[in-house]
């Protein structure tokens, strides 16, 4: 009775501790949950840099830290650059448009079945004075007038993205540093309390997990952007290096890029482009199907031996429940889920097939 009760105030003590701990890190858990995203998709360039520097850990830790941090500021960079160039234009051009209106394009009358509807909607929305405002009511384009309005309502928003980033970045660091003694402390914490085998499941699903959604969410986004990237290109959109760039971000949550590439196609038209935007449409609604039909639940639901739609919800509803970074985390919480729910299954079976070897070694 003693014992049971030191254990239940021994477990009590721990939650509280961890509670208290996550509580006073809360404005910093997101990075760090960022960071071990980052830190779990690429241990094995870090373990292998580190093979390639004579195992030393510093300067492998240093190295990797690097590279992961250049893949994502190059881009973001060069990005930025185009967009600095585009806000006067941009700023003028969604003013003019709000004070003024925006006539729709003649092409969408002659669209099928839902072109009449959208033409109708146009004409009485944002071809009529503010209307772009009213139909983005309360956000910040309503109160655009220039320039230095976007710059201030969206250079607040960078700079604190560019904070969590570094954060982000250092933490990854020491995640690469100190990782192959955390991951011992935290296997010894799972296996004291689930048992070493039953850890070692949940742990190897979850990591999996989070590795197979970034290669089918991230390198796949990555891929889709590209290739609709060339067919702005082709079709002689403004820019297409930001519109490539932007279709990327949106194609890392699925069945997210038709709002950049229906977008750039709704630009096209509206700019008298009528093959340019058919082109872009139905390239991009190609590339599409492919990825998100044949290429994503590979990658991702055979990796993990999870249904599809399953993984689905857990894109969906971790983007819900954390923000961006539960495009990863949901995965993961649902990979756990469903080995939860095979394990009796999974352990009957062994048991059988353990019996069965017996009755036939018994023989």
């Amino acid at each position: 009775m003693a014992n049971d009760r030191q254990a239940f105030c021994g477990a009590v003590f721990s939650l509280c501790v961890v509670a208290l701990a996550a509580y006073v890190a809360r404005d910093f858990l997101v990075p760090v949950m960022w960071a071990a995203i980052l830190a779990i998709a690429t241990w094995r360039l870090y373990l292998r840099l580190r093979r390639m520097l004579g195992k030393h850990n510093v300067l492998a830790s240093a190295l990797a830290t690097l590279i992961v941090a250049t893949v994502f500021l190059a881009p973001l960079l060069a990005a930025l650059r185009e967009i600095s160039k585009l806000v006067p234009e941009a700023a003028v051009f969604i003013t003019h448009a709000n004070a003024q209106g925006v006539p729709p394009p003649a092409i969408l009358g002659r669209i099928p079945l839902a072109g009449p509807a959208i033409h109708s909607w146009w004409s009485n929305t944002l071809a009529l004075p503010h209307g772009i405002a009213q139909v983005f009511s309360g956000l910040p384009v309503q109160r655009l007038t220039g320039a230095g309005d976007l710059l201030k309502i969206y250079g607040a928003r960078a700079f604190h993205g560019l904070v969590h980033f570094g954060f982000t970045i250092l933490c990854l660091f020491f995640l690469y540093l100190n990782g192959l003694v955390l991951r011992a402390q935290i296997a010894a914490i799972g296996a004291r309390y689930l048992g070493a085998e039953r850890w070692q499941r949940y742990a190897r699903n979850a990591v999996l997990a989070i590795q197979s959604t970034v290669n089918g969410l991230v390198l796949v986004g990555l891929a889709e952007g590209v290739l609709i990237g060339v067919s702005y290109w082709i079709a002689g959109l403004p820019s297409p290096i930001v519109w490539a760039a932007l279709t990327a971000a949106l194609a890392i949550i699925p069945f997210g890029a038709p709002v950049a590439y229906l977008a750039a196609a709704a630009f096209l038209a509206a700019s008298g482009n009528a093959s340019g935007a058919i082109g872009v449409a139905a390239w991009g609604s190609v590339v599409l199907f492919v990825a998100d039909h044949f290429v994503r639940p590979r990658l991702i639901g055979e990796a993990t031996r999870m249904p599809f739609l399953l993984v689905l919800f857990g894109i969906f509803g971790g983007v819900e429940a954390f923000g961006l970074v539960g495009l990863f985390a949901g995965p993961a919480a649902m990979a756990l889920f469903i080995t939860l729910w095979r394990e009796p299954y999974e352990d009957a079976v062994s048991r059988q097939e353990t019996a069965r070897n017996g009755k036939t070694g018994n023989r």
